[in-house]
């Protein structure tokens, strides 16, 4: 039996695998189509009958490579690229839900997430059902309905760094028949893999650490291939029983553990197209390779910023689950890689919402960036920038308070990262 890699291995290693005089970098695809001998063998791969390549939305050899690398970092047997995070978690909850149908959220998730799941899908006649993740079973359990195909929450909640309990949600999606979906971005799988804690589906905005530069927007959806569809075939008419665009194929019969990818890939990518681009998946791909030293410094850099800040006068109050007194510390120590949970701090400054703008404007090194788990530190502010579209209603229930200083913490030296949040302290006495 050959001996798994380590993630560090396969971050480098994974994916692209020459062989004799073959490119020893992974090669960028960029063509948009492939050329066939006969009617017949492209005829196969529009049927799903044959494995290829014929038009790069629906598949591209560079892409395929990096999604087959994140896939076995998160130990899942399929994923796809998307053009964004926000694609990412679209398609992972349109491939389980319709028109009619009913879906459960942990409330304390990133605001485009939030307004995707609470408006835009709500118009597609998909509803959602928002709760508190630290609740009991037995109250989440409430808010379930006959309808309801999945369960979502984000491992470390963005912004409000709240760590979900990935086996209490596991277990309550499976006891009513659904999968449980996860984003977890921020942790990486460096970090956490919740496939190890029960989760079924995994989805990533590759556009933060993955990447890791702020060079390119992505998103990635990974597949455990653990959930049984078959078992619950009343409940996903979509991939056990035939779809009509594809000659009567039945996704779970056809494919197997396979299901869930290939049927957002042939049928939601087929017809919305959110592709992420060769060159984008090449770039994705430099960014992996490092990913494994990048995650440790970022991690190492936002426990000493965090202690920084809790001795501070100036500052309310610091959520980090790396520190011992975190709410959420114990848990982070069960389901992190040695407690590791990210790179991103939040804090509030007292004073209240326009203190703490004003100690963001004071930064240097920090920039205000529409970003976040970047090489480089960078600093928002939720309530004015990314949640802004939230109500005060909607911002308190995700848990995001008016003073919220989101903080991501970079892989400069963390000396002269505290440095800057020093002089800005000064600045606002």
């Amino acid at each position: 039996m050959e001996k798994k890699q380590s993630l560090d291995t396969i971050c480098i290693q994974g994916g692209w695998q020459p062989k004799n005089g073959e490119s020893r970098q992974l090669p960028i695809f960029q063509s948009t189509t492939w050329k066939y001998e006969t009617t017949e063998a492209m005829a196969d791969l529009f049927d799903l009958k044959a494995s290829g390549y014929f038009y790069t939305r629906l598949q591209n050899p560079t892409n395929d490579v990096v999604a087959g690398k994140i896939a076995a970092l998160e130990g899942g047997v399929a994923a796809m690229l998307t053009s964004s995070g926000q694609a990412a978690n679209f398609y992972a909850i349109f491939n389980v839900c319709e028109s009619g149908d009913h879906f459960v959220s942990a409330a304390s998730i990133y605001g485009g997430t939030f307004n995707l799941f609470a408006v835009t899908m709500k118009k597609l006649g998909i509803e959602v059902t928002f709760v508190d993740q630290d609740a009991s079973e037995e109250e989440i359990q409430k808010a379930f309905r006959p309808n309801t195909k999945a369960l979502f929450g984000e491992t470390i909640g963005n912004p409000v760094s709240s760590v979900l309990d990935i086996e209490k949600f596991a277990k309550i999606a499976h006891r009513n028949g659904v999968p449980l979906i996860i984003d977890n971005t921020f942790p990486t799988p460096i970090n956490c893999r919740p496939f190890e804690w029960g989760a079924d589906i995994v989805t990533h905005s590759t556009t933060k650490y993955m990447d890791g530069h702020g060079a390119c927007v992505g998103g990635v959806i990974v597949d455990s291939g653990n959930f049984d569809w078959d078992a619950h075939a009343d409940k996903f008419p979509g991939l056990t029983q035939p779809d009509p665009s594809y000659h009567g194929l039945a996704y779970s019969k056809a494919f197997g553990k396979g299901a869930f990818i290939t049927k957002a890939t042939a049928q939601l990518m087929r017809d919305f197209g959110s592709i992420q681009s060769p060159q984008h998946a090449f770039l994705l791909n430099l960014g992996l390779e490092t990913l494994h030293l990048r995650m440790r410094r970022h991690c190492e850099n936002a426990l000493a910023v965090a202690k920084y800040l809790k001795t501070q006068e100036d500052v309310a109050w610091v959520n980090f689950s790396g520190l011992e007194d975190d709410k959420y510390y114990q848990l982070a120590q069960k389901q992190f890689d040695e407690g590791r949970p990210c790179g991103v701090v939040t804090f509030g400054i007292k004073g209240g919402r326009e203190r703490s703008i004003k100690f963001m404007d004071n930064l240097k090194l920090a920039a205000i960036a529409t970003h976040v788990a970047d090489a480089r530190t960078c600093v928002l502010h939720p309530a004015s920038h990314t949640h802004r579209q939230l109500s005060d209603e909607q911002l308190r229930n995700a848990g995001i308070q008016p003073d919220l200083i989101r903080f991501s913490v970079g892989i400069e030296d963390a000396k002269d990262i505290i440095a800057d949040l020093e002089q800005a302290f000064q600045a606002i006495k």
